[in-house]
């Protein structure tokens, strides 16, 4: 009987779970989980009957002795349980983003490239069944070449959310690590991998949030905001990163004898009055996807002049994996790519540490704000 693959997933909170549930799908034996909370990390471990957990990741690697190592806490904590895994000779599954900064991201995938192990980057939306009918619309010339991408979305989130890693750089937290991250995903699976140049304004609408104790899981951080914000006890916390962002990008196409224009325009404060969307534009055509990530319906802009709504084809219906929820389906379809690679089984293409770094170094680029031109004088 062949050995089954063990996986020690780190973070034990909604993405956590969701890994390890991802795993367990295609037959990884989850051997262990490790959080920051000892309480916290050994119920979610009785829960899913995982036998081992606890805080040390050193002593996991050691005690677990797993194949894979599957991260899942904010991304400023990635940098040295990735690379203690690495060096152990671990093959590694990260949420995105990959670090805190490109530098260090570029270092972990030099180290994973060195050590010969394999990396998963899980900006896993491109894997939306909607994002995948438009790759195979466009490449069978529907819309002619591919001239112009839009990407609009605002999120309206909840300014009293309260503070924590998505408030400070250091911790992997903003829009450009847990949104941009996946629009350029989505945009170069259907457009094309290179990307050739970028310019991007980005700036912090929230200032501050406050701090409440007891906040676990990322999905239900809602649940915690104070009653009353005017109380004279309540603690503050002062965000340093981006909350909206605007990025224009050029990427390169083989299906286009010029660069294809992109833009990403992401409001996490704001409210929107449309829907959010992607639109890929061509020289005979358009594909319009609803929703942010692609959720769906798809319509094109027909020979008639009408936008046609379409139907997800059947092989792209077979292919996804039966679970309900965007982000869960996404991780068991790259999860499921990943393990087969592993196993030297025939796998579909996927993200890797290579674009983990690149996203990281384009988040660097976009973050120092200094694109502008100053034409005071001209007035």
């Amino acid at each position: 009987m062949e050995k089954k693959i063990k996986v020690l997933v780190f973070g034990s909170g909604f993405a956590g779970q969701g890994h390890a549930d991802a795993f367990r799908a295609f037959d990884v034996d989850v051997v262990g989980i490790v959080g920051r909370t000892a309480n916290v990390v050994s119920k979610v471990a009785d829960k899913m009957g995982i036998p081992y957990s606890g805080t040390d990741w050193l002593q996991a690697l050691e005690d677990c002795q797993p194949d894979i190592v599957s991260i899942a806490t904010p991304g400023g904590a990635h940098f040295e349980p990735i690379k203690q895994a690495i060096e152990f000779g671990c093959h590694v599954f990260s949420d995105k983003p990959l670090t805190d900064s490109g530098n260090s991201a570029l270092e972990l995938y030099e180290l994973a490239k060195n050590k010969k192990v394999k990396t998963a980057f899980a900006s896993s939306f491109r894997y939306m069944p909607h994002i995948q009918h438009a790759k195979q619309l466009i490449a069978d010339g529907a819309i002619g070449e591919p001239t112009e991408v839009e990407c609009i979305s605002h999120f309206n989130l909840e300014r009293d959310i309260p503070f924590g890693w998505s408030h400070r750089k250091e911790e992997g937290g903003g829009r450009l690590n847990n949104n941009f991250t996946h629009m350029m995903s989505i945009v170069t699976s259907v457009i094309g991998e290179k990307i050739l140049s970028i310019i991007g304004e980005v700036r912090d609408d929230m200032g501050k949030a406050p701090i409440v104790e007891g906040v676990h899981n990322f999905k239900t951080r809602r649940d915690f905001i104070p009653k009353d914000l005017n109380d004279p006890a309540l603690k503050w916390g002062q965000s340093n990163v981006e909350w909206s962002y605007t990025v224009l990008a050029q990427l390169e196409s083989a299906m286009a004898f010029k660069p294809v224009s992109v833009l990403f325009k992401h409001g996490g404060l704001t409210p929107r009055f449309n829907e959010d969307h992607i639109v890929f534009y061509g020289t005979k055509g358009a594909i319009y996807i609803k929703g942010h990530y692609g959720m769906g319906p798809l319509y094109i802009w027909d020979k008639n002049n009408t936008w046609k709504t379409l139907a997800l084809p059947n092989d792209i219906v077979a292919n996804q994996p039966k679970i309900v929820g965007d982000t869960e389906r996404n991780w068991h379809y790259l999860v499921r790519e990943f393990v087969k690679d592993i196993k030297g089984e025939t796998a579909e293409p996927y993200q890797t540490f290579k674009e983990g770094s690149l996203y990281q170094k384009l988040i660097d680029l976009i973050r120092k704000n200094n694109n502008w031109t100053d034409v005071s004088h001209l007035q």
